[in-house]
């Protein structure tokens, strides 16, 4: 494996993580109050994009990259409509 591809497959690991905190602390907190339905929409849709463009180019690094996003965001997408308007506290518990 080349310098260049290691350096891809780096760089795409670090921006698949770039999503991750917002997954885990929707989960932790079971709320989504605060996050935008239509930025994750559109990231869906741009990560679509990518994967296409990925697959068409060849490029593993891509592709890869861009179907890991779009888990993540399609993830957040699920857990906005199913937390979307609840917070732990305000779930009736005490």
């Amino acid at each position: 494996m080349e310098f260049v591809d290691i350096l891809g497959y780096v760089a795409g690991l670090l921006t698949t993580l770039t999503f991750l905190p917002q997954v885990i602390k929707t989960v932790k907190e079971k709320s989504a109050k605060d996050v935008s339905l239509n930025m994750f929409l559109i990231a869906a849709a741009n990560q679509v994009l990518w994967v296409i463009y990925g697959v068409l180019k060849k490029d593993l690094v891509i592709i890869m990259t861009n179907v890991l996003i779009l888990v993540l965001s399609l993830t957040m997408i699920f857990l906005k409509l199913k937390f979307g308007r609840t917070t732990a506290s305000s779930s009736g518990t005490l």
